[in-house]
């Protein structure tokens, strides 16, 4: 199954891109044996529209173009919280049932279109708080994979 991120704006060089292709890179060569590929982020341009309601339905177009088709799961302050094991269980079962890929939306500074957040499969929240989408990409690119060594059996995640 490929796992795939859509983001809005563009993160510049530096250390927190780097920290992100550091944990995509290693999640991709410990997801390489669980059938879990791509890992790759679509990054969208921010919209210039005038309202934040245009803005929020732009992106959203842009980002369901770079979305592949199969699971869609929006990162939004108002989805579910997940455990990291219910998280890697969630795409070890998407997995299993055999959807091609799984595809994480990170909304711009507006955050999400409504419409788009209401057509996913699921939205996650990694907090109530509002986060800029560097730090959101950078605790995904962690989540996935801390998931695939859960889904591994490797010791780096110490959960219960």
């Amino acid at each position: 199954m490929r796992v795939a991120i859509a983001a809005v704006g563009r993160m510049k060089n530096g250390p927190e891109r780097e920290l992100v292709a550091r944990y995509l890179d290693r999640a991709a060569a410990a997801g390489r044996p669980l059938a879990l590929t791509g890992f790759a982020i679509a990054e969208t341009s921010e919209s210039r529209a005038g309202s934040a309601s245009s803005r929020k339905l732009e992106e959203a177009r842009a980002l369901r173009a770079a979305l592949p088709e199969g699971v869609v799961v929006a990162l939004d302050e108002r989805g579910q919280s997940l455990t990291s094991d219910a998280f890697a269980h969630r795409l070890g079962r998407w997995r299993d049932d055999g959807r091609p890929a799984v595809s994480f939306v990170i909304g711009g500074a507006d955050g999400l279109d409504p419409e788009l957040v209401k057509a996913a499969d699921l939205v996650v929240s990694f907090s109530p708080m509002v986060w800029p989408h560097q730090l959101v990409r950078i605790m995904l690119a962690e989540q996935l994979y801390r998931a695939t060594t859960i889904l591994a059996g490797h010791p780096y995640h110490r959960g219960e």
